[in-house]
């Protein structure tokens, strides 16, 4: 490897390097080295270099990582994550009613011999089919693969003796989740983590990717980050630039639920991924899809499947139950409860599922200036266990953990809960809400799942030579929906495809430097970032601030509801905040870059949103903001999706028939 002067940003000569060379050790890492050069001893950081780059630290890159290693031993593979391996971003800290990871094997029903089939169908179905077939239909071939990977690897599925045991999840035909409890993201996380430090594979941690360096068309690496050094030789505080030239890329950083202020993201996701690729000239697709869902706003726990059926009363800080405002006057209470009880079914907020009007009133709600809770303490206003149809007390009674009679079973929410679901309760009181006590439930319409991403082909591979993309960052695999369990299936399938297939091409490939100028152009980039004029200087706003200021427009504009004139107003309200220019006021450089990204792709969600003029999935388009009624869904006109590029830089929105070559349908 060679050495940068940490403050110029060129590198030493061999002359230049003194005999006594000494790692300095910060944190443990290993890439910054005290050099003695003519006699004064400077702080540099060594360029680093790899076959496979891997940007992320989730399922998804630890999967890559561990297949690039496993398909080609002899690949230098480096994994680079903002955060702690195993205690960073979705995989590791997600946790959900039963999170489920989707999969199609020998014993799922309907056992026909071509079972992946209808488990391709529901993906491109689900989706609005404005996804690829050829991608949906790896996603369902592979899965039985991906699910005996985590088996082997001692992910602790549900098991009636050794046949996992699976549940039907959002919109899918047949049964096909299989799940650990609530914490499934998190055993598969912890399992990959173990096979990944027994493979040896070199990893940096606290340190951001912020930009991708080209060579013509082509990746040769990136520039990245630490902010833990604060310090250079002279005593001043400063980011410290870490280049890394690679042969391949692969991003896995996951989606950018942080431009939501109500969101159950955890910290770090913003969208770096999409902006990396879309800077460097890759296309991207079907931002405008993404999945809003009831969530604890306390907790940020998915309030879906058993938390729902338990028909909790909705309720404002006043304590009055104002669900039956929203719906037509003179509706039954037994609908509202079926409502609620369904929506356990079909969190996600989506056109194709009347339950959506439990989001929109969530949502209205909040807009006149209210919070939302979901209390357990006491049923719903004439609510009735007996009432409900009878598809739904069968749904109950197949979910009965315990029976406590039906005299137990009409008293309360929370004695519905503890029949069918009390780890629920348990989970709760260890995360500061507990419901035996009568503790209600702040719940808001939370941002949850990205459906698009980096555009990507059958290898994970994107538009631009040289990388990749899996997970939350990769899109065209699932389209307006997914089925749920499939994003878990999703960071599994095509992380091992990515993995080998970029450490395939690195093969072939002479390994390129990151050019010197290359890197004192970032450092010029990043002192902009640091002291950003704006329009002008008393007119600049805090990196915080601005951060605040693009989650509200966010939103009011791409949320549960959406306009054309909530659109137009939020893209000129956001390009009004984006030229005030924001300060760090000594905060970390990855916090402005953060937000920085966060703009971006605020945009291309808002853009791709006022292109689509109808209702498709969680896009919810109205005539005005008091509609009570979403545009309809226009097919077959509007399946295609729509594909976000760069192009003499501006934003480019484009429409594009999905790829449905093998499958069955027009």
């Amino acid at each position: 490897m060679s050495v940068f002067d940490h403050r110029l940003n060129r590198p030493f000569s061999a002359g230049q390097v003194q005999k006594k060379v000494e790692t300095y050790e910060y944190h443990d890492y290993p890439h910054y080295l005290r050099i003695r050069c003519s006699g004064m001893e400077v702080l540099a950081v060594a360029q680093f270099s790899c076959d496979v780059l891997i940007v992320g630290g989730g399922g998804g890159a630890l999967r890559a990582a561990i297949a690039a290693k496993e398909r080609c031993p002899e690949s230098d593979v480096l994994l680079v994550s903002k955060g702690v391996l195993g205690q960073s971003g979705v995989t590791a800290t997600a946790c959900s009613d039963r999170m489920a990871f989707h999969a199609t094997l020998p014993h799922t029903p309907p056992g026909k011999a071509d079972n992946w089939r209808f488990h391709a169908e529901d993906i491109y179905r689900i989706g609005g089919q404005v996804s690829d077939w050829d991608l949906a239909e790896i996603l369902a071939k592979e899965s039985a693969a991906a699910y005996d990977y985590l088996d082997e690897l001692g992910v602790p599925f549900v098991k009636e003796g050794l046949v996992p045991k699976q549940f039907a999840t959002d919109g899918s035909e047949y049964p096909r989740a299989c799940y650990t409890g609530p914490r499934t993201a998190v055993e598969i996380e912890r399992h990959l983590l173990k096979r990944f430090r027994a493979l040896g594979i070199r990893v940096l941690e606290h340190v951001m990717v912020a930009e991708l360096i080209r060579e013509g068309s082509k990746i040769i690496g990136a520039l990245a980050i630490d902010e833990r050094v604060r310090e250079d030789s002279a005593g001043e505080e400063d980011g410290f630039i870490v280049p890394i030239a690679a042969k391949t890329v692969i991003l896995a950083t996951g989606g950018a639920g942080l431009i939501y202020k109500n969101n159950v993201f955890p910290a770090g996701m913003s969208g770096d991924g999409y902006v990396l690729a879309y800077e460097a000239g890759a296309e991207l697709v079907n931002l405008e899809f993404i999945q809003i869902g009831v969530a604890s706003l306390k907790t940020k726990l998915n309030l879906s499947g058993s938390l729902l059926r338990a028909v909790p009363r909705l309720v404002d800080e006043t304590g009055t139950e104002f669900l039956a405002s929203y719906f037509p006057p003179g509706t039954n209470p037994a609908v509202l409860h079926d409502y609620i009880f369904r929506k356990g079914a079909s969190w996600p907020v989506s056109f194709e599922h009347d339950t959506r009007l439990i989001d929109l009133a969530i949502s209205r709600r909040m807009r006149e200036g209210h919070r939302v809770f979901l209390d357990y303490s006491h049923n719903p206003e004439q609510f009735d266990f007996g009432h409900l149809p009878e598809r739904d007390r069968a749904g109950y009674a197949e979910e009965m953990v315990a029976d406590f009679g039906a005299e137990a079973r009409q008293a309360s929410p929370l004695a519905r809960l503890q029949e069918i679901n009390p780890a629920s309760v348990s989970w709760l009181k260890e995360h500061g809400i507990n419901l035996m006590a009568g503790d209600k439930v702040e719940v808001a319409a939370c941002g949850q799942h990205f459906q698009g991403g980096v555009k990507i082909g059958p290898n994970g591979e994107s538009t631009l030579p040289g990388l990749y993309a899996v997970g939350e960052a990769a899109g065209g695999q699932h389209g307006a929906n997914r089925p749920g369990g499939n994003a878990l299936l999703d960071s599994q399938v095509f992380g091992k495809i990515a993995g080998e297939a970029a450490a395939r091409e690195s093969r072939g490939i002479i390994r390129a430097s990151i050019p010197a100028e290359v890197v004192t152009s970032f450092r010029h980039e990043m002192e902009r970032l640091s002291r950003n004029q704006g329009e002008r200087p008393d007119s600049r706003l805090s990196v915080r601030d601005a951060r605040k200021g693009l989650q509200e427009i966010v939103d009011a504009s791409v949320g549960v509801v959406r306009t054309e004139a909530g659109l137009r107003r939020g893209l000129a309200e956001l390009e009004k905040l984006r030229n005030k220019g924001m300060t760090l006021a000594g905060l970390p450089y990855t916090l402005g870059l953060e937000t920085r990204n966060m703009f971006t792709v605020a945009e291309m969600v808002m853009r791709a949103a006022l292109e689509r003029n109808e209702s498709r999935g969680p896009h919810l388009r109205f005539s005005d903001e008091d509609s009570d009624v979403p545009l309809p869904r226009l097919d077959p006109e509007w399946q295609r999706y729509l594909v976000l590029y760069r192009k003499e830089g501006e934003m480019v929105v484009e429409g594009r028939a999905p790829i449905k070559s093998g499958c069955d349908r027009d």
